[in-house]
């Protein structure tokens, strides 16, 4: 899987970012897709080969250790620090926290679109779920 490189100091929220703040369940980075866990009120990394954690809620704009402070991008744009393809549909990996390409997915995952590219450095977070696993 290929999942886009981050650079965690050039993860920027635009103008229209609706946000939301929160703690760290665990280590988390700047650009990492996460996930509020019902259970401990928490922020976690998404993982789409994951038990209980495939599920996006948003990207964290700042990396955080537990039980640090934590902010989320849950929609609008966002500069992700990372060389994108303009027009390119970005989904939930199968690594914790990360981004890949659709082409990437494989049987098994869930199909859960976190944006499209709006340039090669900006990503038009709009996170979308329907419930289906590829088979």
């Amino acid at each position: 899987m290929v999942d886009i490189v981050v650079a965690p100091g050039s993860v920027v929220p635009g103008t229209n970012s609706t946000r939301d703040t929160g703690t760290a369940g665990e280590t988390i980075t700047a650009g990492q897709s996460i996930y509020l866990d019902a259970a401990t009120n928490k922020w976690m990394k998404s993982d789409n080969n994951g038990t209980g954690t495939r599920t996006v809620h948003g990207i964290s704009l700042n990396g955080a250790s537990l039980n640090q402070p934590v902010s989320i991008h849950k929609s609008g744009d966002i500069t992700i620090g990372a060389t994108l393809v303009a027009g390119t549909d970005y989904w939930l990996s199968g690594t914790a926290g990360g981004i890949c390409p659709r082409a990437d997915l494989v049987a098994g995952m869930d199909t859960i679109q976190i944006g499209i590219a709006k340039s090669t450095t900006v990503l038009a977070v709009d996170i979308q779920d329907p419930g289906v696993t590829l088979a």
